[in-house]
């Protein structure tokens, strides 16, 4: 990822839930809020609700890449919290790219 650092401080997860803007479907919710720097900070949530590790691992590697490809399309500047539901644990690949792309639509993150 060229634009993006990850984010793994707690604090900086539970301020983005606090203050930041959010837009869910069925199997995702997406928070971002404005860091003031030239680059994004991607942070992944799943929960042990989706299943186990291997399931969750699964899942936090087909979202990494999803953001990853259409990282030059997003807004830079940016905090993102990707939080997986339930749902997106048999999601297939397809659905969650779609998912994502229609959630970073509704928080106007993708660059005209």
């Amino acid at each position: 990822m060229k634009y993006t650092v990850s984010m793994k401080e707690n604090h900086l997860f539970r301020r983005l839930y606090r203050k930041g803007n959010t837009a869910a479907d069925s199997r995702l919710a997406l928070y971002v809020r404005k860091n003031g720097r030239d680059t994004n900070r991607l942070g992944l949530t799943v929960s042990t609700k989706v299943g186990h590790a291997v399931v969750r691992n699964r899942l936090r590697r087909r979202l990494r890449e999803i953001y990853r490809l259409h990282e030059p399309e997003l807004v830079r500047g940016v905090d993102v919290v990707v939080v997986a539901r339930v749902r997106a644990g048999s999601s297939y690949y397809g659905q969650l790219e779609e998912s994502f792309l229609r959630v970073c639509r509704k928080l106007n993150l993708l660059e005209k």
